[in-house]
């Protein structure tokens, strides 16, 4: 598919998909938010892709945002103040959506994250099932600056990612917070000198992904969405469920036989080093 905000790119069992309005610093606008949620379908529905990197184009992953394109969207006033508002709810409930794609997604999402990532850019990288970024990365949950309250996931997910204190505090002040702050509280993963050394990163953990079973992996994901929302006996039954109907692909054998031939290797090397 060809995108107008998006550059995206397979290779292999790894697919890329970066943002592209480096001359806008890559703000949100209507455009990119539904193309951010159709390229990711598109990539679970259409490709071979057992992982999916995600970065940016330009000096910072994200402004956030488009605020000059979206205030004409919250400032509308013509008509029935309340078909307006139900306007106004559909149109937050389809960005939602358009992010819930990346979560919804089978293949693990992995975000390389540069520069400013700013209000909506935490919203897009809480989608994600792991972050790493560059050492000059910061963070804001910039819509408390603007009168607004986050509503495209960053306060519902968040709080899997952040302390409960610290996130409050982020999301209350909208101050920045630095590469190392994020990774003091596990916000992300890893972070590396740059911004091509956190898509090199970023990069690796897919290829060591996508060398895994694609049904594993992709039951794993589902299993953990499921249990950050459920209780623990739902999640157990939830995996119950799942592995009752999975472990009868051939996978299972396939992995079965790998290990044991590495197990007998590893026991043969032993015998011959106690000789």
């Amino acid at each position: 598919m060809q995108f107008e905000t998006l550059d995206v790119t397979t290779d292999g069992a790894v697919a890329t998909v970066m943002l592209n309005r480096p001359d806008k610093l890559n703000a949100m606008n209507g455009a990119m938010f539904s193309e951010i949620g159709q390229a990711f379908r598109w990539i679970d529905a259409e490709t071979d892709a057992r992982a999916i990197v995600l970065a940016a184009n330009g000096k910072h992953f994200t402004a956030g945002l488009d605020l000059k394109e979206s205030g004409a969207v919250l400032n509308a006033k013509e008509g029935d103040p309340a078909r307006v508002r139900e306007k106004l709810r559909r149109h937050i409930l389809h960005l939602q959506d358009c992010f819930t794609a990346l979560e919804q997604c089978r293949a693990p999402v992995i975000a390389a994250i540069h520069g400013a990532c700013l209000g909506g850019g935490i919203d897009l990288v809480s989608a994600c099932d792991i972050r790493v970024c560059s050492s000059d990365a910061w963070f804001s949950i910039q819509e408390i600056n603007v009168a607004i309250v986050a509503d495209v996931g960053t306060l519902q997910r968040a709080p899997y990612l952040l302390p409960n204190g610290i996130l409050r505090e982020l999301a209350y002040t909208g101050r920045k917070f630095a590469a190392e702050e994020a990774s003091k509280y596990g916000f992300v993963n890893s972070v590396t000198n740059t911004r091509d050394g956190a898509i090199a990163k970023a990069t690796e953990i897919a290829v060591e992904i996508a060398s895994k079973s694609p049904l594993a992996v992709a039951g794993t994901k589902a299993i953990l969405n499921h249990s950050r929302d459920h209780t623990i006996d739902d999640g157990l039954n939830y995996v119950a469920t799942w592995n009752s109907g999975q472990l009868l692909g051939e996978d299972l054998m396939k992995a079965a036989t790998a290990a044991l031939t590495r197990e007998t290797v590893t026991f043969s090397e032993l015998l011959e080093s106690d000789d």
